[in-house]
Order: C-alpha cells, then sequence, then structure tokens
C-alpha cells in the first residue's frame, strides 16, 4: 500500500481513531493526541501494516489500542485489577449525564467491548479480532458490561435521589 492510500485511510478515520484513543487512554485528551500521533507514526514508517483492506478499522484500532497500553505502561497508569478495581461502589460523585464517568467504572474488557460495539458501531466479532479474543469471551464482556452498565446508571441515579432529600 503506498504512501498516499495510507494517507487516505487515515484521514477518512481520523475521528474515530481519536475517539477511540481518547478511550483507551481514559479519556484524557492529550495522552490520547499523543498515542494517535505515535500511532500515524508507527503505521507511516511501515511498522504496521495493513493485511486485509476490508479491516482498515480494526486495524487502525488494534494499532492505537497497543500504542495506548505502552503509554499507560511508561506512565506507570496501569495497576492490577485488584488494586484499581471496585465492582460494586462508586466512591466519587457521579452525574447521571456523565456518561464518561460511569462508563470508566467497567472492567476494562467490558469497556472496551461496549464502547467499540455501541459508540464505535462496530460487531462483537470486530471487537474480539482488536482485542485479540475469542468471539465468545467478546460475547460475555459484551452482556456482563451491558449489565455492569445498567447497574451503575440505576445506583447513580439512586445516589441523585437521595441526595435530593
Amino acid at each position: 500500500m503506498n504512501h498516499n492510500q495510507l494517507d487516505h485511510i487515515l484521514k477518512a478515520h481520523h475521528r474515530d481513531a481519536y475517539l477511540w484513543a481518547r478511550q483507551c487512554c481514559s479519556f484524557k485528551d492529550e495522552m490520547a493526541k499523543d498515542v494517535l500521533q505515535q500511532t500515524y507514526l508507527k503505521i507511516l514508517e511501515g511498522q504496521a501494516k495493513l493485511k486485509d483492506e476490508s479491516k482498515v478499522k480494526t486495524w487502525l484500532f488494534s494499532i492505537i489500542r497497543y500504542t495506548a497500553i505502552d503509554e499507560l505502561r511508561k506512565a506507570g497508569k496501569i495497576v492490577s485489577l485488584s488494586d484499581s478495581y471496585d465492582p460494586v461502589d462508586i466512591h466519587e460523585e457521579v452525574d447521571r449525564t456523565d456518561y464518561e464517568g460511569i462508563i470508566k467504572h467497567l472492567p476494562e474488557m467490558q469497556r472496551e467491548v461496549i464502547l467499540m460495539v455501541f459508540y464505535h458501531k462496530m460487531t462483537i466479532a470486530q471487537s474480539a479480532e482488536i482485542l485479540q479474543i475469542s468471539i465468545g469471551t467478546a460475547r460475555t464482556h459484551y452482556d456482563r458490561g451491558k449489565k455492569k452498565l445498567k447497574e451503575l446508571i440505576t445506583k447513580v441515579q439512586i445516589q441523585e435521589d437521595y441526595g435530593k432529600q
């Protein structure tokens, strides 16, 4: 694939790529911009090659995801799940309209599958390919993520209603 074709692909998917990078970077804009720039450099320098042109978006999202993971590791932002995730409690104030704040409380894999399917209009199979997991595992994360998201939204609504009294 030549440079002009790559340039066209990156421009066509830039908005979605930026939003995905932002989501992979815990919604931190500056880190997302850095990750996206590094991703584009990897692609334009030939470090990441597209093998199947019908899977451009999954290919691009995979590169963004792994670049973000590398950056988070370098920054010391990745901690074990047992240290970082409380499956039921929302400790900070989260507004019911603050969807980013609510989504942040999902386990990482559930969050990623949910965001890809609902926000980026991908299939569960495409998200499984990006995450390099089986489709069955992706379906499980998707189903559990939907249930957990409903639970979190309900909990935030209850907290808001209780706070109004």
